[in-house]
């Protein structure tokens, strides 16, 4: 079973290779998308966040999944000593950076709750899988046309951040400027929540984040330095070559 939907801004595509699984049974993961996008989007004037932004409600009035996303960006941002930080200044609340992957997991979590055993959910070209082995690109991040890495996962998720798809969109908390130091990383993760948080917030803090992101417990890390160095950890699942 195949379906693809546009939702939070970028595609997302569902593989489910149970035999006799149908399109409905997808319908629990992508109504739950669609509605993180409808209640998180800074974009949205109506969204929880955007209230929040907005002092319309009190931190005893949000609801529990937003307070664990807030508690996950504090999380990120001590850990990160401020290079990770959803509430720049001149800017407004934004915690797109980590709804994306918890979203996702979440979504993943609805399948495989109601009985999948084999999937990939790809959202923008983060996945999340089980039941795998899976095979994962990692796109070269000068030549869209190439990979750099080919990876083998079998329960888990993988996340890149990158500047080649929008650019200089990651900025360090730190000074407020857009990240200088890599040109890609990407993370290996037991959750996406985990994978993609841990690249965002290791791209956001430079040639350093590639250290700190491999020191996070069940993370592994391929990047690519702004100099064309290519850094991967020991346990970095690469395929294996045909």
């Amino acid at each position: 079973m195949r379906r693809v939907e546009h939702i939070m801004g970028f595609p997302i595509s569902l593989l489910i290779e149970d035999e006799g699984t149908t399109a409905e049974a997808a319908e629990p993961a992508f109504d739950w998308l669609r509605q993180v996008d409808a209640r998180f989007s800074p974009f949205r004037a109506d969204s929880e966040v955007s209230r929040l932004d907005r002092g319309e409600l009190a931190p005893h009035e949000l609801s529990p999944d937003l307070a664990e996303v807030l508690d996950l960006c504090e999380e990120y941002r001590v850990a990160t000593g401020g290079a990770f930080d959803v509430r720049l200044p001149g800017r407004g609340l934004d915690p797109c950076a980590m709804v994306k992957g918890w979203a996702v997991q979440r979504a993943a979590d609805l399948l495989t709750e109601r009985g999948a055993r084999r999937l990939c959910l790809n959202a923008g070209g983060d996945v999340a899988v089980t039941g795998g082995p899976w095979r994962v690109g990692v796109r070269h991040p000068e030549l869209a046309d190439r990979l750099c890495a080919v990876l083998e996962v079998g329960e888990g998720a993988v996340a890149t951040s990158a500047r080649y798809e929008r650019g200089d969109h990651i900025l360090d908390g730190r000074t407020g400027r857009p990240a200088t130091g890599l040109l890609s990383l990407t993370v290996v993760a037991a959750s996406l929540t985990e994978a993609d948080a841990t690249a965002t917030a290791a791209f956001a803090m430079g040639v350093e984040g590639i250290e700190w992101a491999a020191s996070r417990e069940g993370c592994e890390v391929f990047a690519v330095s702004a100099d064309g160095k290519v850094h991967r950890t020991p346990g970095l699942p690469v395929a294996a070559t045909a």
